[in-house]
């Protein structure tokens, strides 16, 4: 036992490599990572007393161990079973597959990064780019919502802009849990997203294995009171006028609630904005009747750099208002035991209609698509408030005397893209821009519904 033993430099440094790796990792490392985690527990919890609605211990799980618990959830595995019956494959490919399903969705959230990062990032793209006008009932309504209730943001989608302005306005009351698709699924765009808390779905799958583990996780999520947000439109406004619901993630919120569980809370929350980053793409989109949007990136780096060149200059001028408007909540066990999805879907893009931000620059855009003949400032002005008049419902408008300073900012907006012209007789709209312009005035058409048909024959005349 005490003899000496000879071996190589190399041998020995290779020894004690060995030595130093098993170590660290049956000692230090762990040391190291219960010291972080004790320190993420405590600095979770002094942020939880500043929300209004803290962060729930399921979005606080280990990413690995949510998986986990999702794979062996008895509705996924039974449709792992029936997937290798089906397709004639083994359990356990089957299950290798169910994996790849569950490390794709699920998320690995980090409240350092979503609060420290990516909220201040979100406010400073946000008041950088619009003047971010809220509701005046936004914090009353999140206040009023039970504590222990699962809070569901239910939007339009009008731009990608959408996740900045509210993941910027709910940051007071907690942090929110978003459906990607899979344009976003880009390395290392991904890994950021997914600490931010979201969580990626293929829009286009039709697999029951692929639904079974989505919709569990989302049901997992719903029960552990995660917050969350869905688009039900499923994609982006391509004409400006807010499309019926797809019901496939709202059917998966249903379908997991049991009378009795903690309730589920729908915030219907309706998105306006003077313009719209993506407009030419969307419409273009919609005049060619597909939804690819061919935005290259070349394009999207001359716009950012361009924005930066008049910043750096002092040119640079804010693109208008961007409003949010969170509309009156709809409990889910109003519904009673067996909620309807269809009358709540419906139900839910009517209140987000009725809170639609009426804008000044949708306004003009309506006024100016229905003129017949050039208008001189003081009859736009006049024109502007009698459409803002004519809208059904109760939807405020600016005092009188501002009137005339906000359709000004919108003739403004609108002439600096060339999509209305001033002449000697007046203002008229480009008619080279009609598509563009009917895509602003639709946003808030559903307040017009004796016109709204000639409304979307604008709209497909301008196509063809």
């Amino acid at each position: 036992m005490t003899s000496t033993v000879q071996m190589p430099l190399w041998a020995l440094l290779l020894l004690l490599a060995f030595a130093a790796v098993t170590f660290a990792s049956h000692f230090l490392f762990p040391s190291v990572r219960w010291f972080f985690r004790r320190r993420l527990e405590r600095a979770v919890a002094q942020l939880n007393k500043k929300l209004t609605r803290p962060i729930e211990p399921f979005k606080l799980a280990r990413r690995q161990d949510m998986i986990q618990r999702l794979l062996y959830d008895p509705d996924v595995t039974e449709a792992i079973v029936e997937y290798a019956h089906k397709h004639n494959v083994r359990e356990d490919v089957a299950f290798e597959k169910a994996r790849r399903y569950a490390r794709e969705i699920v998320p690995s959230f980090s409240a350092f990064a979503y609060f420290s990062f990516g909220i201040r990032l979100a406010n400073f793209l946000a008041r950088s780019l619009y003047i971010v006008q809220r509701g005046n009932m936004n914090m009353a309504v999140l206040d009023k919502i039970a504590p222990n209730a699962t809070v569901v943001f239910i939007m339009n989608h009008r731009s990608n802009m959408d996740y900045v302005l509210v993941t910027t306005l709910a940051s007071q009351a907690s942090a929110l849990s978003y459906a990607v698709g899979e344009w976003a699924r880009v390395w290392p765009l991904s890994r950021l997203i997914k600490s931010m808390g979201a969580y990626f779905i293929r829009r286009r799958s039709r697999g029951g294995l692929y639904r079974a583990v989505l919709a569990r996780y989302v049901q997992m999520a719903t029960q552990g009171g995660v917050t969350q947000a869905i688009f039900p439109e499923g994609g982006l406004s391509v004409d400006g006028l807010t499309k019926p619901p797809k019901l496939g993630l709202l059917s998966y919120v249903v379908d997991g609630w049991k009378p009795g569980a903690r309730d589920v809370v729908f915030v219907p929350v309706a998105i306006n904005y003077d313009r719209v980053l993506e407009d030419r793409v969307l419409s273009e989109a919609g005049r060619r009747g597909d939804r690819r949007f061919r935005a290259r990136i070349s394009v999207i780096i001359k716009f950012t750099a361009r924005m930066i060149w008049f910043r750096l200059r002092g040119n640079f001028e804010r693109f208008g208002l961007a409003s949010v408007v969170f509309a009156e909540p709809v409990k889910l066990s109003d519904y009673g035991p067996g909620p309807d999805l269809e009358v709540l879907g419906a139900g839910l893009m009517k209140r987000i209609d009725a809170a639609m931000p009426l804008l000044f620059v949708p306004l003009l855009a309506r006024v100016m698509l229905r003129a017949d003949a050039p208008m001189a400032d003081a009859d736009l002005t006049e024109a502007v408030r009698a459409m803002g008049q004519a809208a059904s419902g109760d939807v405020p408008l600016i005092e009188a005397e501002a009137l005339p300073g906000a359709v000004a900012r919108a003739q403004r907006q609108l002439s600096r893209r060339g999509l209305i012209t001033q002449s000697e007789r007046g203002w008229c709209a480009n008619p080279d821009e009609t598509l563009l312009l009917q895509f602003y005035a639709n946003s808030i058409a559903h307040f017009y519904p004796d016109d709204a048909a000639p409304a979307k024959e604008i709209s497909a005349t301008a196509g063809s």
